[in-house]
């Protein structure tokens, strides 16, 4: 990571914004600043968050705030990790674990390199990806007593896995559940905005669960985009990704394999658990609609049947989702230029 002015506050820091970060996890910096002999007056400072406000356990921060006063504090500590581990992580730690993922063709590869080589940074956590019955598993297991900074290393060190697979994604990835090993917090109210979907405190795991077809998007950034994000990589662990590449194919798969449960875009969003609103809304930001994806299902089934059978025509438009068979040739014609009979004998058959 390339080092910015701790002292520089950002313009957006005045901009009004929801207040949801705990102020536990400020604590917990204000802490590792103690253990090392070192005044946090002056990040508190510029991150703008007043020091009464460590007093009141039901006070929260904003998410710029808490991301000014991370990066502050990883520079003037020299640790990454804030105060977590015995040994401190240089600046840049987290950098480099980045770095040796990108040359991985999916992001199931690179995720598991992540894991793998968090090793090598500290022992007193490790990572590992598992995926069973269509569910990937980021397990986070504490090989040492993280003591009074349990909650934040593991909670950090989850946002900051799922955040680096978003952005080497280049998509959002929709969290089934997060469970953790710890007792509910007095703030486990922020949770819902921490993790999306339902979180289990006292579980026998820390971990996080999607959809394990995630795991199969390529990994979409280089060495120049990382240098980009370096200059803001906590924004990876505070705001999170809208779009979300799975989706297309997800739309595609229901289309074709589950028609019953696509007659229209409200049955759709219900099959993929999502409201029509956020169906229509996401597709959208991936520069697709609904509409085209049906075009191109049936497109390609039409054309799959004619040249694989030898169905009359009337069937193929009835197999393909069509109403009847002039507004399947209507279509055909269209898509290819051709009807489905010229199709068919220019292909031989």
């Amino acid at each position: 990571m390339e080092k910015t002015s701790a002292t520089a506050i950002p313009p957006t820091l005045a901009t009004p914004a929801r207040a949801e970060t705990p102020i536990a996890f400020i604590k917990a910096i204000c802490r590792a600043y103690t253990l090392r002999g070192m005044s946090y007056k002056r990040a508190l400072e510029v991150a703008q968050i007043e020091p009464h406000l460590l007093k009141n356990t039901n006070a929260r921060v904003t998410a710029l705030q808490m991301e000014l006063l991370s990066g502050i504090a990883m520079q003037e500590l020299d640790d990454e990790a804030l105060g977590w581990f015995d040994r401190r992580l240089p600046w840049g730690s987290y950098g480099m674990l980045v770095r040796a993922s990108l040359s991985a063709p999916t992001l199931g590869l690179a995720l598991k390199r992540w894991c793998r080589h968090h090793r090598l940074l500290t022992d007193h956590i490790a990572l590992q990806l598992t995926t069973h019955q269509g569910l990937a598993t980021l397990q986070l297991q504490e090989a040492r007593d993280l003591g009074e900074f349990q909650e934040f290393c593991v909670v950090s060190t989850l946002r900051n896995a799922l955040g680096v697979a978003c952005w080497l994604a280049d998509s959002r990835i929709a969290i089934h559940a997060t469970t953790l090993t710890f007792d509910a917090p007095a703030h486990a109210s922020s949770y819902p905005v921490l993790f999306e979907g339902a979180t289990q405190f006292n579980a026998e795991h820390n971990s996080l669960q999607f959809d394990a077809g995630y795991l199969d998007l390529p990994v979409r950034r280089d060495e120049a985009a990382l240098q980009r994000m370096l200059q803001r990589a906590l924004v990876l662990t505070v705001k999170p990704y809208r779009r979300d590449r799975l989706l297309i194919e997800k739309v595609r798969q229901a289309l074709s394999q589950h028609p019953e449960h696509c007659r229209n875009a409200a049955d759709l969003a219900a099959w993929l658990h999502m409201s029509e609103r956020t169906l229509h809304r996401q597709l959208k930001e991936e520069g697709a609609s609904l509409q085209a994806l049906k075009d191109s299902v049936r497109r390609d089934l039409s054309m799959d049947l004619l040249l694989r059978t030898q169905k009359p025509i009337k069937q193929v438009a009835q197999d393909s989702g069509f109403l009847n068979e002039k507004s399947f040739i209507r279509a055909f014609k269209t898509w290819t230029g051709l009807t489905p009979e010229a199709f068919r004998q220019s292909s031989g058959k």
